[in-house]
């Protein structure tokens, strides 16, 4: 569905597949561990973020954003991992700035995140 002409394919695929986050998380990870077979990977984190525009976005904080040497707003951190050249990406949770929780939401700090 990639490279296609028409995103069409694409946009329906990603909106409405039927399939549940979770499960796809829980299968990816459980790919990981079976090809890493227990050897050591190398964890990356990466809080440099990028420039968010906009005001309608949920979770928006102004970091300092080091790619950008001043602050600004951003959503995106991220994890990685790294083995033998090949990087994946690992489990994620949205942070939730205390400023910004919405109704219902409850705080956790990165580390506990």
């Amino acid at each position: 569905m990639v490279g296609l002409s028409n995103e069409q394919g694409l946009l329906h695929f990603l909106t409405e597949s039927p399939w549940k986050l979770s499960y796809l998380r829980e299968m990816r990870l459980k790919l990981i561990l079976q090809v890493l077979a227990g050897r050591e990977i190398i964890l990356i984190i990466d809080e440099t973020g990028d420039k968010k525009k906009g005001s309608t976005t949920d979770y928006v904080k102004r970091p300092y954003i080091g790619n950008l040497g001043k602050i600004e707003d951003i959503v995106a951190v991220t994890a990685y991992g790294l083995f033998e050249g090949m990087t994946f990406p690992l489990m994620f949770e949205v942070y939730k700035p205390k400023q910004r929780l919405l109704e219902g939401d409850t705080y956790q700090s990165k580390p506990q995140i």
